[in-house]
Formats: C-alpha cells, structure tokens, sequence
C-alpha cells in the first residue's frame, strides 16, 4: 500500500508537472498574440498620421490671385527657416464720414508664405511695386512650407 501512495504521490507530481507546462504554453501564446496585436496598432497609427499629413495637409481648399503693393519679403524660423512675405492690398477707411488721412486710413496687409526659394527670390527683387500673386490656400501648411496657409506659387509685376 506504501507503494500505491508514493505511486501516486510521484503521478500527482507528473500532472501538476504537466498542468504548469501548459499555463506557461497558454500565457506564451498569450504574450505572442498580444505583442502581434499591439504592433498592428502602432502601425495603424502610424499609417494614420502619414495619411494625416499626406492627405488632409496637401489639400487645397482654394486657388486664387491677389495683386497689390509687396511690403516685404523675409527668411525666418528657428527650426524650420521659411520664406514670408506681405502685401499691402490697399488702404482701409476708418471713418467714412471724415476727410482720408493717416489718422483715419490703416493698411491692409496679406500675409503670405513662399515655399520656393526662385519664387521668394523674385519677390525679393519685387520690393516696394505692385504685383499680382498666384496663391494655394491649404487647410494645414506642414512647418517647413510656412507659417500661413496661403502658399505663394509665381508672381506677375503690374
């Protein structure tokens, strides 16, 4: 009978033996599946924000010209240096009901962005006359195309 315990004893041992095999198998395949699934999400976010920023900030929401008197032309940025620029588009009134002077007029600029560097140099020789700008509005301009949403294209001297 002694036998027939230690027997048992040493078979109870070889089954919880086999029974922690097969948890460790399970939270293995566990793990595998959860790594596997956790990449695929990563991805998919990754996937995601290129789409973002291939799809929704390339998009044009209008195309257009604007002609008027090119203030100035700058090159600035600390981690990204863009080309902007402004145009005078003309002169707002203040007050209707008095005589125009420069207490009574105000400037109305257009701030522009330039993402070609022929473009911005043309500008540049442009300073101080009029102009008529060809322009893209965009939804989102990416940091290094400027810090407008309206991209300067080509330039016409008036």
């Amino acid at each position: 009978m002694r036998l027939n315990s230690c027997n048992f004893i040493t078979q109870n041992h070889l089954v919880m033996s086999e029974f922690e095999q097969v948890v460790k198998e399970g939270a293995q395949s566990i793990g595998k599946k959860f790594r596997r699934l956790l990449l695929w999400a990563l991805l998919l976010v990754f996937v995601g924000f290129l789409g973002y920023i291939f799809v929704y900030c390339n998009f044009t929401l209008s195309k257009g010209t604007t002609s008027g008197t090119l203030t100035n032309v700058t090159y600035k940025g600390i981690l990204f240096k863009t080309h902007e620029g402004n145009l005078n588009t003309g002169t707002l009134t203040l007050n209707p009901n008095i005589a125009p002077d420069s207490k009574t007029q105000a400037m109305n600029g257009w701030n522009f962005s330039i993402p070609s560097a022929e473009v911005a140099q043309k500008l540049d020789e442009l300073q101080g006359q009029r102009v008529k700008l060809f322009y893209r509005k965009k939804v989102k301009a990416l940091p290094w195309q400027g810090k407008t949403n309206y991209l300067v294209y080509d330039v016409k001297k008036l």
